[in-house]
Parts: C-alpha cells; structure tokens; sequence
C-alpha cells in the first residue's frame, strides 16, 4: 500500500495527464528507437539498442511509479475545508513580525508545492508551523536561518 497523498482537482488532472502521456507517447518514442537500433544489426554491439532498452526500463519505472501515485491519491473537496484555521488548500497571509514583510502562500500536498505560484507544501517547515492557526495568531517556526515569527493576518479559502 503506498501513502496517500492529497491532491486539488488541477493538480490530479496534472499526474493523469503526465500518466496518459507517457503511456502513449512516451512508449511509441521509445518503441520507434528500438526498433531503428535493431535495423542497425548485430545487437550484441549495438550501444544505441543498449540505450534504447535502458530508457525503456526507466520509462516503465516511471509509468508504474505514477500509476502507484494517482491510485493513492484523493481529490479534496474545497468544500469541507474548514476556513478558520489554516489547512491544507489553505490560502494564508502571514506577517513577518521582524520586518513586517506580508507573504501570501497557499498550503498544498507535497507534490503540487510550487513557490514560484506562491504554494507551499504542508511538509514544509513554515506548512506545518501555520497549520491549525487562526487569524491573529503567531507561529514560530525553524527555518534553515533560524527561529521565524509569524503572525497570520488572513485565511482564504
């Protein structure tokens, strides 16, 4: 049995759509590269067919890597999320109480984490130092540089 993960309904249309990707496209690619290396003869020293069968069996491990995940996955229901305290879906504005800088981040599942889109994974150190506050609240939290204080300044869903 492999861990459960939770997902959005964006970020598991995502895995499946990578999933059907490399299952169709990624196998014909790679079947196509067999094929042309063995047309080349003596397979016993043909290092392009060793490749070839090499990315299959990594192309295959993939596959199955990621038909374990979205067996395992489960879709949250946006709906249920409970908007007084910060979850998972959360959309949280946070206060640096140092400096007063004002952060926005949406807490995710670990495999949608995107700090560039401003998701954090609820594994995250600051993830799981904001998870079960309300607003008002402060957080202290280990980073890496230290000792962070936070105070949270809203909950969106």
């Amino acid at each position: 049995m492999g861990k459960i993960s939770y997902y959005t309904e964006e970020g598991l249309n995502r895995l499946k759509a990578e999933l059907n990707d490399l299952k169709t496209k990624g196998r014909a690619d790679i079947a196509r590269q067999i094929a042309e290396a063995r047309d080349k003869g003596d397979l016993s020293e043909n290092a392009e067919y060793d490749a070839a069968k090499d990315a299959q069996g990594l192309l295959e491990m993939k596959i199955a890597k990621l038909e374990e995940i979205v067996s395992n996955a489960r879709l949250l229901d946006e709906s249920t999320i409970d908007a007084s305290q910060v979850s998972v879906l959360s959309k949280v504005t946070i206060k640096n109480k140092k400096n007063g800088a004002k952060m926005t981040y949406t807490l995710v599942s670990e495999e949608e984490a995107d700090l560039k889109q401003g998701k954090i994974s609820v594994g995250s150190p600051i993830g799981k130092g904001l998870l079960g506050k309300k607003v008002g609240d402060s957080a202290e939290i280990t980073v890496p540089a230290g000792v962070m204080e936070f105070e949270i300044v809203e909950i969106d869903r």
